[in-house]
């Protein structure tokens, strides 16, 4: 388990809930960036490319349901995607009006090398706690959405730094 500092007083304890929320953003953009310079992939594009990769053709409506992202930016993901020529689009055999997306085999030689995602290892961590400290940090966690007043923003359940759409500039 890891050691947790005393805390002090009022003043440090808003400034060790600073610099914690602090290190939590550094790791993620620091992920982020160790995944694009040696990949050449975001983490939303390599999200979309392993949901693509683990399906038999997908289209993109169920796509971006399934990862919990606007078909907007699926879109623009998929466009990048498919211009590195990771996927190929092709028209159902069933239904001639779907268009179904499916990953290249240079996209699964490239899911074969890239790393877990910053999330899956998390989820691992924190899925081995006991029940009770995952409600305590989840208590935390949703007080201080609502004290930063970020209730409004709409999140995915992944972990990336910034705007996706920079995000997915390449």
């Amino acid at each position: 388990m890891t050691h947790i500092p005393p805390i002090q007083n009022s003043g440090a304890v808003s400034e060790q809930v600073l610099v914690a929320l602090r290190k939590i953003i550094q790791s993620i953009e620091l992920h982020s960036r160790s995944l694009v310079k040696r990949f050449g992939l975001t983490g939303p594009q390599l999200i979309i490319l392993r949901e693509i990769a683990a399906s038999d053709g997908i289209s993109a409506g169920k796509l971006a349901r399934a990862i919990s992202l606007s078909q907007a930016t699926v879109t623009g993901v998929l466009e990048r995607l498919a211009k590195r020529g990771l996927i190929t689009r092709q028209r159902s055999e069933s239904d001639r009006r779907r268009v179904l997306l499916h990953a290249t085999p240079d996209a699964m030689a490239l899911l074969d090398e890239a790393p877990p995602l910053m999330q899956e290892s998390f989820v691992e961590a924190f899925n081995r706690l006991p029940d009770w400290e995952q409600a305590m940090i989840l208590s935390a966690l949703q007080r201080l959405v609502v004290l930063m007043d970020a209730r409004q923003i709409k999140a995915s359940p992944f972990l990336a730094t910034g705007l996706l759409e920079s995000l997915q500039e390449e």
